[in-house]
């Protein structure tokens, strides 16, 4: 008998029903235990949600405000009980079903093309973990085509287990800009860039013929909608999922750990820092008068939670495990 079957039998013995608010039987059969969790469920009005960690990616730590005084920086990591030379960022993709529909935000890393990052990568086994199978995806929505974004969709044999019908939703401006992209103000250490390169050419040209291009905004499904921001890359996009009075952002890599505390910090990856910034000020200011749950690909697993204005900058609130 599974954990959820005994829960039922125990409401049903007290006259009770059991909580489905983070029930993951929506998304499909139960898989194999895992000593650490990977996924974490919750439920936007009657949008299901399950953040799925990717892995981690271990960095330098200069990557994170390659523009801040580094004793600022170094100092920034101290307090957070960080080392000074390199950072693990977190990876968080995540699953929404709404609508009859069951969509893919984010791809993940997927494989590891030379950059020794064998901490991430983890999706496709994750995904089946949670009882998730490739063949349910209707849509895949990319908030922009960086390999940890892709790589996912790119590991041997899951184009063969995608259905053919497979909708994936991306920004006109994002496919415009991969066709020759600009790394002049970018700070990443090498390969990176050439990877980087390589690996959205390659995705390219495998999932072309699927590709479902908006120019600013796009609802997937009801309830989901994916809007253009630009700056990390002019194509980046945010993912807003509302229902029943209830509101989340997966924001993608508008936002990454140090921005509450340093929103002005550029971040390596950001192909417009100036442009980024704004956009990470807009989101902040919106989402701290909203209240509304934050979820981002870079932070912390599971990522949940909410923002708060702190003088000049912002603080995240992290959402209380709801088990």
């Amino acid at each position: 008998m599974t954990l959820r079957e005994q829960q039922l039998e125990r409401a049903d013995r007290r006259g009770a029903t059991v909580p489905a608010r983070h029930d993951t039987s929506h998304f499909g059969r139960s898989g194999p235990d895992e000593l650490v969790p990977s996924r974490y469920a919750l439920r936007v009005g009657e949008i299901d949600v399950m953040v799925v960690s990717d892995g981690v990616l271990s960095l330098p730590g200069a990557m994170l405000g390659h523009n801040a005084d580094p004793a600022v920086r170094a100092a920034w990591l101290k307090d957070m009980f960080l080392p000074p030379d390199a950072f693990d960022w977190a990876l968080n993709v995540v699953v929404v079903r709404s609508g009859g529909r069951t969509i893919l935000i984010d791809a993940g890393l997927g494989f590891d093309p030379d950059l020794h990052l064998p901490r991430a990568g983890q999706l496709i086994k994750r995904l089946e973990a949670a009882g998730i199978d490739l063949e349910s995806l209707t849509d895949v929505v990319l908030t922009h085509m960086h390999m940890d974004h892709i790589g996912g969709l790119l590991v041997d044999g899951v184009k063969d287990r995608l259905r053919p019908d497979l909708r994936i939703h991306v920004a006109a401006a994002e496919v415009e800009f991969w066709a020759s992209p600009d790394f002049s103000r970018t700070v990443m250490p090498s390969p990176i860039p050439d990877v980087l390169r390589s690996t959205a050419q390659r995705f390219l040209n495998e999932y072309r013929g699927r590709l479902r291009l908006f120019d600013e905004q796009h609802e997937v499904a009801p309830g989901v909608v994916v809007s253009r921001t630009g700056g990390h890359t002019p194509g980046h996009s945010v993912v807003r999922l509302a229902s029943g009075g209830e509101r989340l952002t997966f924001a993608g890599d508008a936002v990454f750990p140090v921005s509450f505390d340093h929103p002005e910090w550029h971040n390596g990856f950001e192909h417009d820092p100036e442009e980024a910034i704004n956009v990470r000020f807009k989101l902040f200011r919106e989402l701290a008068a909203t209240g509304e749950l934050l979820v981002a690909t870079h932070l912390s697993f599971p990522s949940v939670g909410r923002v708060a204005v702190a003088g000049n900058a912002f603080r995240f609130v992290p959402a209380y495990w709801d088990y």
